[in-house]
């Protein structure tokens, strides 16, 4: 391979594909359909883009589907606030008698973020608040808000995120897609034999045999959690982006291939790796410590380039392309746009919020301070059992620039919650919210 022929050739060290499903446990049929969220995932854990015939199966799924709202939660509200005490005591009473769990407490009164989070000693509880209003299914299969398309929080990413409060002081909560060692040298060997790109459809095909699938990794919650498959399901969709596999669906942030030069330059290493992290300010928090605020756009996109070696290892190399680095700011800058037009996004989103409030428990002891316990919220309750994703196989994205061919294949997720939580300070207002929040301990939720 000569560099004037093939010119930069960028190839994923991970974090692509999978599938992701919101449906109401009422319909079984949505855990098990393949084609939810976007992408397809078979019961061998072998992700890849759904066919039209998942597709049909997804939209006859939707309408099987009846969606109960209550009518006191259908209107949009600015804040609601939700119990913790009382999900826990709804949660025990289904055990108890049997029954499934309510539609409101599974979307947890239709919140679509946690703004605020309220320690109530008197009450022994503690209350989540936020933006909130009744919900809909989208064409992805996912539950999001009747009017603003925002996704609803779940009870099921609150467990996990309860769960791995403790957990998150040391380890990060990650998802990655990585070629293997052995695909890294097969795909080296491949290049070290070509002059020319010769027929590119061909060539891509090989390059993708080559390398072969690439392995998954989950850490700091389960592999088989709904909080994993939505952190990996907003990469897929990032991928696709940045790759023009899809258009954008706002304006003004076109893929990374087509913000290349026309000659291609620029381009100078093997790897480029996107990701997304948070993106919080420090928490707001009264002086007593009873409120919280969680503040800032929740999500930003970060870039780095990595390097290969001979032997198919990787190493950072601690630099940033240009083009790389502009279009993750551009993906940050239109982050709540997409969150509103690509329901994955806003999923990460909430996922993230729900991460920091989990560390945020933990280390500050609100459960101590309320003198509250939930043991269905922290262990008993059984959770949503999903196929853990294990692989996917590769996908070249290619443009032409010049007489260059350059490639790319990128992404990933990364939090690290306990750090987040431990950024604060102190503002008085955040109490006043709190007191005016205040209601009777026998509530699930009010406004």
């Amino acid at each position: 391979m000569t560099r004037s022929t093939f010119g930069a050739f960028l190839f994923a060290c991970g974090f692509v594909l999978t599938s992701l499903s919101d449906a109401p446990r009422v319909d079984a049929g949505f855990f098990n359909n393949r084609s939810v969220g976007g992408v397809a995932i078979s019961p061998e854990g072998v992700l890849e883009a759904p066919t039209v015939n998942d597709k049909r199966e997804l939209d006859q799924l939707r309408q099987q589907v009846k969606l109960d709202v209550p009518a006191a939660l259908d209107e949009f509200t600015e804040l609601r606030a939700v119990s913790l005490k009382q999900i826990e005591a709804v949660l025990q009473q289904c055990a108890k008698e049997n029954k499934p769990i309510p539609d409101e407490v599974k979307y947890l009164a239709g919140l679509q973020r946690v703004q605020y989070v309220f320690v109530y000693p008197e009450t022994q509880d503690i209350v989540l608040a936020g933006p909130a209003e009744g919900w809909k299914m989208d064409g992805l299969g996912n539950i999001v808000g009747a009017t603003t398309n925002y996704p609803v929080l779940h009870l099921d990413d609150l467990m996990t995120a309860l769960r791995s409060g403790e957990s998150s002081r040391t380890e990060a909560i990650t998802c990655s897609i990585d070629p293997t060692k052995e695909g890294i040298q097969r795909l080296q060997a491949y290049l070290s034999g070509r002059s020319t790109i010769g027929n590119p459809e061909q060539t891509f095909a090989e390059i993708e045999e080559a390398v072969g699938p690439q392995q998954i990794t989950i850490t700091g919650v389960a592999e088989t959690s709904r909080f994993a498959r939505t952190m990996v399901a907003a990469d897929f969709r990032m991928k696709r982006l940045a790759m023009e596999f899809e258009p954008s669906p706002v304006d003004g942030m076109p893929s990374f291939l087509s913000m290349l030069d026309a000659s291609g330059r620029g381009m100078s290493n093997m790897m480029q790796r996107w990701w997304l992290a948070p993106n919080y300010e420090p928490l707001a928090k009264s002086a007593d410590g009873l409120a919280w605020e969680l503040r800032g756009p929740g999500v930003k996109c970060l870039t780095e380039e990595s390097y290969i070696t001979e032997t198919g290892d990787k190493t950072s190399t601690g630099g940033k392309n240009s083009i790389a680095e502009r279009w993750a700011d551009t993906m940050t800058e239109k982050y709540d746009e997409l969150a509103k037009h690509d329901s994955s996004f806003g999923q990460l989103r909430n996922i993230m919020d729900l991460a920091v409030i989990g560390a945020l428990v933990e280390k500050e002891r609100l459960l101590d301070i309320a003198n509250l316990q939930l043991p269905r919220l922290m262990s008993q309750e059984r959770q949503d059992q999903y196929a853990a994703p294990r692989q996917t196989p590769t996908k070249v994205s290619a443009t032409k620039k010049g007489r260059q061919w350059v490639m790319t294949a990128s992404g990933g997720v990364e939090m690290l919650p306990w750090h987040i939580a431990s950024e604060t300070e102190t503002v008085e207002s955040v109490g006043e919210v709190r007191e005016e929040l205040a209601a009777s301990p026998d509530q699930f939720w009010w406004e």
